[in-house]
């Protein structure tokens, strides 16, 4: 799965939250209704099996509730993609993301092999199920972890003992902190802490580019990892420094170096850390320190001024504004305008922006931000995770266009504005500050009437299924919903008209 991953450490945010959040991009050719919902205790899995590769897991018997993304209609498995469990524990899957031959060589990955021949026959060999892949992940670590930490462990134990056939980076957080992890071939994996002053950029390829064994295999302050790495890598010849004393880079080692990814991949890492800090390097002309073919960007920087909800949103939704590398620019040649991969690209599922904050009692902390379909005509809307059930507005209608499912609208809004960016573009802009405007005071309501029952010991602030305050949250997203969906179908009528009256086919003379 094509995606772009952006992480925010607590003390590089704007108001000491941890944020994760991630683009869901479908392969070429393809779009994928999404919808957001909540998985109830009892609607939880017991034993799980997987459509792609088969594979068959059972489950613990205490699940927790948590709110996913999945695919709309599930032809391919559950893919729940983004989600906030009961104890505040968030996760992102996945960022599809490279290797190398050496890795695959050393650890396959475990690939579904089909039953060959006919069953009964002396030659038949059964069918033998793969491993996880992107489509299984949330459904198997969410519902069981109450700290980010667990939850690397966790994931780490399902890759040792059942292997994926795909590389996959997820993220992990809690309030306190996030983890990113990467799979290493089909068995091994390596996670690192996201520094709480930095950021991390993430396009589909392997990113951490330092890491520490003596950590990971000790106190595990900053990096974890399988228990076997150092002889993995020893044994396989896979570390590439050219000194023994040199820091392990494991970008080096498990990832790839293809002319690819510059057009793919590092374009997207490039433009992001060009965004954030503009001041610390240059960034453009011939005498740039990084360039969209860097293969030294670091994997995670500090940013030159503290990100807010909305950096997040732009940088997901960017196609490279002032560089000639823009489709919908008037700098450089029609050659470069075409030429890389834009981050804020047409297959976009949904955006999730899942913001945990620190100053928020418990019961209300989580904020799912969410978004549909290509992120450039698009608006970030904020959900209160710890509810029962979400509004139908962004719930899944199936694969029949329909105004009346926010996932449908902006599919169709982006469509029609596309077709007229630069006449439209003022009526997404002003659609997108109103939305947001209407999200903070939301926010800011919802967050007083929350406050009020903790103060009168109405409400613990760790009692997350108290039913006076999941009833003002649920209440808080109904409501907005209802917000969106007014405001969504009025820049849907303004596109509508717009592109209408910009149609191929139009003569200006009339009969009346």
């Amino acid at each position: 799965m094509a995606c772009t991953t952006i992480l925010v450490g607590k003390n590089a945010s704007y108001d000491g939250s941890t944020i994760i959040a991630r683009n869901e991009d479908s392969p070429n050719g393809e779009f994928t209704p999404k919808e957001l919902l909540v998985v109830n205790p009892q609607d939880q899995p017991r034993v799980y099996k997987s459509v792609i590769s088969h594979v068959t897991i059972e489950l613990p018997d205490n699940p927790q509730r948590y709110t996913a993304v999945p695919d709309a209609l599930r032809t391919q498995g559950i893919w729940g993609s983004h989600g906030v469990n009961a104890s505040n524990v968030a996760l992102s899957c996945t960022e599809t993301i490279t290797s190398n031959e050496r890795v695959l060589g050393a650890d396959p990955l475990v690939e579904l092999q089909p039953a060959q021949g006919k069953e009964g026959d002396p030659d038949y060999q059964p069918e033998v199920p793969g491993g996880i892949g992107e489509e299984d992940i949330l459904t198997l670590v969410l519902p069981y972890v109450s700290t980010a930490r667990q939850g690397v462990k966790r994931y780490g134990q399902i890759l040792h003992d059942y292997g994926t056939y795909e590389m996959n980076g997820i993220a992990i957080s809690d309030v306190n902190e996030i983890w990113w992890v990467e799979t290493v071939g089909g068995h091994h994996w390596i996670a690192r802490r996201v520094p709480d002053d930095s950021y991390v950029t993430m396009p589909n390829q392997f990113g951490i580019d330092e890491f520490d064994f003596d950590d990971a295999l000790g106190e595990q302050e900053e990096f974890m990892c399988s228990e076997d790495l150092p002889e993995f890598v020893e044994d396989n010849h896979l570390n590439l420094a050219l000194e023994s004393t040199s820091p392990f880079n494991p970008r080096w080692a498990f990832g790839s170096h293809s002319d690819s990814d510059h057009v793919y991949n590092t374009p997207r890492a490039w433009y992001m850390q060009r965004y954030f800090n503009p001041l610390d390097a240059s960034w453009d002309g011939e005498d740039a320190d990084f360039t969209p073919v860097s293969d030294d960007l670091p994997w995670c920087r500090q940013p030159d001024h503290k990100i807010t909800i909305e950096d997040v949103k732009y940088i997901l939704s960017a196609h490279y504004q002032g560089t000639p590398y823009d489709p919908y620019g008037k700098l450089g040649t029609p050659a470069t305008r075409t030429l890389l991969r834009p981050i804020g690209i047409n297959r976009t599922n949904h955006l999730c922006v899942i913001q945990l904050r620190p100053y928020a009692p418990e019961v209300s902390r989580a904020i799912q931000w969410t978004a549909f379909s290509s992120n450039v005509f698009n608006a970030l809307i904020p959900v209160y995770a710890n509810v029962a059930e979400m509004p139908a507005y962004y719930r899944g209608e199936g694969e029949d266009p329909s105004t009346d499912n926010f996932y449908w609208a902006n599919r169709i809004i982006a469509a029609l504005a596309d077709a007229r960016f630069h006449d439209n573009a003022a009526f997404v802009d002003r659609y997108v500050e109103k939305v947001g405007g209407l999200g903070y005071a939301m926010i800011a309501a919802t967050d007083a009437a929350v406050n009020d029952l903790v103060g009168s010991g109405k409400a613990a602030a760790d009692e997350m299924d108290n039913p006076a305050v999941r009833q003002i949250l649920t209440e808080a997203n109904q409501t907005f919903a209802q917000k969106v969906q007014k405001e969504t179908n009025k820049l849907l009528s303004q596109v509508l008209y717009t592109t209408s009256m910009g149609m191929t086919n139009g003569y200006h003379m009339s009969d009346n």
